[in-house]
């Protein structure tokens, strides 16, 4: 399942996320890139675990968990801290597929990386290429959205980032484990999730909309690992 999730972060929380990475120190993108994809990645990055990387990491995870578009596609059971890319100057990262597994920088934390997320957080018109190309069943599609939105993937997925012919891309990219590690199952829930909302603004709480919340949960009972 591929999603758009919008207004992730509001414009005064853009605004103040440009404001940081303006001021802050870049290094070289390939220190998180795995063997393969070092062959193929051109951009700069946030040192992880700098303050400026810490900071705007907890704003995105706090908007995170505020989003329930969010949470009902990605039924996150861990998030991985929020890392921050900037592509200019003809900068491209080439087809690659995420590590399946990450391991926080400086801790025992691993996860496994069921889902990519990339947090746009330059506005369309800044930058020419740039845009995220993702593998699927359809072939590739194209990913350039406006600032503050988010696109939600499978980490199985080929993908690559064109290069950037003018302005500066910058974004947040992260990964999440889900509590339901199959994307096939996670957009069953999502998809029936998503049906029992309308159903419920449109009938209220009637006995057919109570029965599929119960088929919900079971189904996320029995997929479900903790």
């Amino acid at each position: 399942m591929l999603l758009h999730v919008p207004d992730v972060l509001t414009a005064a929380e853009v605004e103040h996320t440009r404001r940081v990475l303006d001021a802050a120190e870049w290094v070289d993108g390939a220190a998180t890139a795995g063997f393969q994809s070092t062959l193929v990645k051109r951009n700069a990055q946030l040192p992880e675990g700098s303050p400026a990387a810490r900071e705007l990491g907890e704003l995105v995870l706090r908007a995170l968990n505020n989003n329930p578009l969010f949470g009902s596609a990605a039924l996150p059971g861990k998030v991985f801290p929020p890392l921050f890319n900037r592509y200019a100057d003809g900068e491209a990262f080439g087809n690659h597929v995420d590590n399946a597994i990450r391991q926080v920088r400086g801790t025992s934390q691993r996860l496994r990386t069921d889902l990519s997320a990339t947090l746009f957080l330059s506005a369309p018109d800044e930058y020419d290429g740039g845009e995220l190309l993702i593998d699927d069943a359809y072939g590739p599609r194209a990913v350039k959205l406006p600032a503050g939105h988010m696109v939600l993937y499978p980490a199985t997925s080929l993908h690559r980032v064109t290069p950037v012919t003018r302005g500066a891309r910058l974004a947040s990219f992260f990964w999440i484990q889900s509590l339901v590690r199959g994307d096939a199952e996670r957009s069953l829930l999502f998809d029936l999730d998503m049906s029992i909302i309308r159903l419920r603004q449109q009938v209220g709480d009637n006995e057919a909309v109570v029965s599929l919340t119960g088929v919900y949960h079971n189904l996320l009972r029995r997929w479900a690992e903790l």
